[in-house]
């Protein structure tokens, strides 16, 4: 279990065959172009394949269970059989767990085949396919037709132009988390992840496949990741150290500083290093910092042309989650997980635990493009608070006056906490309600559910929680998508202010149904 996935699940109609609205005639079963050959090359890569489908002609009476059972045996008559079928015989109406964009047949689709959600991806052809991934914790894969909406498709954690692209998609990212074969066995290795705390906590499955396979490890981080740094699992030795090329305030780059990196990292007896970065930084800098020390096999990715200063020079295509594409890097380098690891973000300090009765609002956001108006979030909080949720809300050491306007009266301020200490109060929620910040990194590492209130300045599948079930709200077609801007470059903010309280407690009820469920029973 040290790959990505487990299995593939797809919706039926629109997405393995062309859709024709309640079919009940298995004569009108047409594959969609490349199908089989898509779905042969999935099962020859040892991959499990189901199907998950909402059926709401039975309840509307449009066909009976003999012809829906007709139509889903021709449909494995020309494609080939399945491991698992789940349908959803509802219509809108019934409230149900399983109907689209409900988690449950994922969920089900799971549960059969006897893996966990987060190790599957589902492929669809609309936006229900993708909320009912996100929902269930899995990835999720948008293949468009004609009547897939531009929002969907904007909002879609991945896409891909026809069944065999996204075959090929995830067969790739299958690929690029196997570890290569390595020259000699790894004593101490520096991992480097100079950024903020919610960029060292998802790059953990790579440190810790760095830890399965070196003697010791020795982590290089900026003071805005050294608490996160101090959580992650496989860690022997902390560095930390302010790269001006990196840091989002950078000084001046002083000789005398230079001089005393090279020996600090020369004290940390590294004879290898992996450096990760995101898709917008330089590895090349701190390569050459690493020559002076005297590291002697140093692993980026790079495309500019590094000459001397990588031994492992490493390419990704655009896309890639970013634990995965950090996950990659250390596989280039010849690490990977060991086998259990299923490859989730980890701290050492938490795990989630129950009785969960509390939802976490947090209102705080690294930069100011990212946070949500916090007039919105208080009304969000008492709308939450009149649902019967108790509502505790979290802010960071500059964020008290925040945390306590949006708590008003119906919440509760959680008061002053560093990152562990959130950590555990993250790990008794029911969910945490926050935007794309580094909390929302923490909450998937504790196994939290998270409304994302997501601003698109950067790619939801790049930076979205990961493998964690979550919903997405914020309009994801927003004229700041993919400007990486640091402050909302759109009057008004768009992509979060239009985002109303009840929103949010659907999407509470979404990621909570479950729980409310056994709570009832229970009592």
């Amino acid at each position: 279990m040290t790959g990505l996935f487990d299995a593939v699940l797809f919706d039926r109609d629109g997405t393995l065959i062309v859709d024709v609205p309640y079919n009940g005639d298995p004569d009108r079963v047409e594959p969609m172009p490349g199908a089989q050959a898509a779905l042969d090359r999935l099962r020859r890569a040892g991959l499990r394949l189901g199907v998950v489908t909402n059926q709401s002609g039975l309840a509307r009476g449009r066909f009976s269970t003999a012809q829906l059972a007709a139509v889903n045996r021709r449909v494995e008559q020309l494609l080939g059989p399945f491991d698992t079928w789940q349908i959803c015989p509802h219509d809108d109406r019934a409230g149900c767990r399983c109907r689209k964009p409900a988690p449950g047949l994922v969920e089900s689709a799971a549960a059969e085949l006897g893996v966990s959600a987060d190790r599957c991806v589902v492929v669809g052809d609309i936006g229900r396919d993708m909320t009912a991934a996100l929902a269930a914790g899995a990835a999720g894969v948008l293949v468009p037709t004609p009547v897939t909406l531009p929002d969907e498709i904007a909002a879609a954690p991945a896409v891909a132009d026809d069944l065999a692209s996204a075959a090929g998609l995830i067969l790739r990212r299958q690929e690029l988390v196997v570890p290569a074969s390595r020259p000699r066995p790894a004593r101490t290795v520096l991992a480097v992840r100079s950024d903020s705390a919610g960029d060292v906590l998802v790059t953990g499955p790579a440190v810790r496949a760095i830890a399965h396979g070196a003697e010791r490890v020795v982590l290089l981080c900026g003071p805005r990741g050294r608490a996160a740094a101090e959580l992650l699992p496989g860690v022997d030795e902390i560095v930390e150290w302010r790269l001006p090329w990196i840091d989002p305030s950078p000084g001046p780059v002083e000789t005398k500083d230079m001089a005393a990196l090279v020996e600090r990292i020369r004290r940390t007896g590294a004879d290898e290093a992996v450096v990760f970065t995101s898709f917008h930084q330089s590895a090349l800098p701190l390569a050459l910092v690493l020559r002076l020390a005297g590291v002697g096999r140093i692993t980026a990715i790079s495309d500019d042309y590094p000459g001397s200063l990588l031994d492992v020079r490493h390419r990704v295509p655009e896309g890639l989650p970013e634990p995965e594409r950090a996950r990659s890097v250390a596989a280039a380098a010849g690490f990977g997980l060991p086998a259990g690891d299923g490859g989730r973000l980890r701290v050492t300090v938490a795990s989630r635990r129950g009785p969960r009765e509390y939802v976490v609002v947090h209102p705080g956001a690294s930069v100011e493009a990212r946070s949500c108006p916090p007039d919105l979030l208080r009304r969000a909080v008492v709308a939450l608070t009149m649902a019967g949720h108790r509502v505790v809300v979290t802010g960071g050491p500059g964020e008290r006056g925040l945390a306590a306007f949006v708590a008003g009266d119906t919440g509760t301020d959680a008061g002053p906490m560093d990152l562990a200490g959130l950590a555990e109060i993250l790990a008794g929620a029911s969910c945490l309600v926050v935007g794309n910040t580094g909390p929302a990194h923490l909450a998937a590492a504790v196994g939290t559910p998270v409304v994302s209130l997501f601003a698109p300045t950067v790619p939801y599948g790049k930076w979205g929680p990961y493998r964690v079930p979550a919903v997405r709200l914020g309009r994801a077609d927003s004229p700041c998508r993919d400007t990486r801007a640091t402050v909302c470059p759109i009057a008004g903010h768009p992509c979060l202010s239009r985002i109303q309280p009840d929103e949010v407690v659907a999407a509470v009820a979404r990621l909570t149904f479950h729980e409310a469920s056994v709570s009832e029973v229970a009592a």
